[in-house]
């Protein structure tokens, strides 16, 4: 008898468990707008199905998209997570953190994603002077520019524009900038960013965020229950 016992509650943690990722991975696959996996650690699910409620979800995605962004690396914790739904939520979270990476390829392929690249062809980062420098037309010119995060946001400001020492086209710069700025300023979870690093591969990020109420399915989504 203790044996069928404990065979069915191990059954049903699995089926708990993959029932609940499934579920959490519909959720923010919506939120984040790529393909994500979710872990739950070391926290019993079977019961925790019940009440909809878990203690934190661990959330990975090697393509993300915020905003026009292309091939952003997240790494996210989410904490306090309630699935419960309503006519306007699909449940709530407590808070959250995430470290985001995007790599000067994936800032290449989003300008190009975007028609800008073009005329784009290469970007390279310079760590120390905390910039990125795009190479235009085969890199007769150069645009620099310097993410910084201001407040709640990332500014992007261009610090250099010229083609062999004369001012490349302001549309061309403020393209690359828009492009940029609409990458950098699109969160999901309400979360905002906290730290901005360049590094020798592109842009590394800390995002945070507290209580945030995860929107309803719209239009012909399908609502998800848990």
């Amino acid at each position: 008898l203790v044996i069928v016992v404990i065979a069915a509650l191990v059954g049903g943690e699995f089926y708990a468990r993959n029932r609940v990722e499934n579920c959490l991975t519909t959720q923010f696959e919506s939120e984040l707008g790529s393909q994500i996996d979710v872990g739950l650690g070391l926290q019993p699910v079977l019961f925790s199905l019940a009440t909809k409620k878990f203690s934190s979800v661990d959330i990975s995605s090697d393509d993300t998209t915020f905003g026009p962004a292309q091939d952003m690396q997240v790494q996210a914790t989410v904490e306090d997570v309630d699935l419960a739904s309503t006519d306007t939520t699909s449940g709530q979270i407590g808070s959250s953190a995430a470290d985001v990476t995007w790599s000067t390829s994936g800032i290449l392929a989003t300008l190009q994603d975007q028609g800008v690249g073009g005329v784009v062809s290469g970007v390279t980062s310079d760590p120390a002077a905390g910039t990125l420098k795009f190479a235009i037309v085969g890199g007769l010119a150069e645009l620099t520019v310097q993410p910084v995060v201001q407040g709640d946001t990332i500014e992007v400001q261009t610090t250099d524009a010229s083609i062999l020492g004369i001012g490349i086209p302001t549309d061309l710069a403020d393209s690359v900038v828009s492009v940029l700025t609409d990458s950098l300023q699109a969160y999901p979870l309400g979360m905002t960013p906290d730290t901005l690093e360049v590094t020798e591969t592109g842009i590394h990020m800390t995002l945070s965020g507290g209580q945030y109420a995860i929107p309803a399915a719209q239009g012909g989504q399908q609502q998800v229950t848990c």
